[in-house]
């Protein structure tokens, strides 16, 4: 769980995946929090992973998958730490490792009424359609940050792990389809943040996306020219 600056929703959170679950390890990677973040996941139960300053949810993860590879995990689940992610659908998106290496809980998939509009919810759809063809298979949301990886993809994260914004979702799903891993996703509803802001705005969100559109295209030629090499 990345967090950084989530003292209001952190504890909550822990508490609420310890409930679903109690068999659920939590650990929560305090992304160089400046409040008491760290302190109060420790109190909800979760050990806490605390970097020296902020390196975004990207070098964040990374260090979440590099502490659950060192522990000998063979599954690892993202779950973010404003309460948005319902822990209830922690073993849903779970569920999705039967038959892939990657799980996405996705937002777009009859359930639940998330929504996104306008440009947006354009660059999100054409995200999710070329990506869908890479992976050989239908996905709707490849933006979420609700998946789920098995010891195969934690690896793959461990080695490779962009730390730009939505690199976290878009490049490193990309990377990790050209290494061979597979990808399948679980419908899931998404809940509104219990306080505070999102590190993105909407009009920030939009414009990051269509950066992403960029981005994607970045990563796909970097995959193409990989396998070039290799072969």
């Amino acid at each position: 769980m990345p967090a950084w600056n989530e003292e209001k929703n952190v504890g909550q959170t822990v508490r609420e995946i310890r409930t679903a679950d109690g068999d659920y390890d939590v650990v929560v990677v305090d992304d160089g929090s400046t409040d008491d973040t760290a302190d109060i996941a420790r109190q909800a139960g979760a050990a806490v992973v605390s970097l020296p300053f902020n390196m975004g949810v990207g070098g964040a993860m990374k260090t979440g998958f590099t502490y659950a590879q060192r522990h000998g995990y063979d599954r690892a689940v993202q779950v973010d730490a404003d309460g948005q992610h319902n822990p209830d659908d922690i073993a849903l998106v779970l569920s999705g490792l039967e038959r892939a290496d990657i799980s996405i809980g996705a937002r777009f998939a009859e359930v639940g009424s998330y929504e996104a509009r306008g440009p947006r919810r354009w660059a999100m759809t054409f995200l999710a359609a070329v990506l869908s063809r890479v992976a050989g298979t239908r996905l709707t949301d490849v933006t979420s940050g609700f998946r789920a990886a098995n010891r195969r993809a934690i690896d793959q994260y461990v080695h490779y792990y962009p730390a730009e914004y939505l690199g976290d979702t878009i490049d490193s799903l990309v990377a990790a389809l050209h290494t061979g891993l597979t990808v399948a996703q679980v419908p899931v509803a998404m809940r509104p943040r219990r306080y505070g802001r999102p590190s993105q705005g909407p009009l920030g969100s939009t414009l990051y996306l269509f950066r992403s559109v960029f981005a994607l295209g970045l990563a796909l030629l970097r995959g193409g020219l990989r396998k070039g090499l290799r072969s």
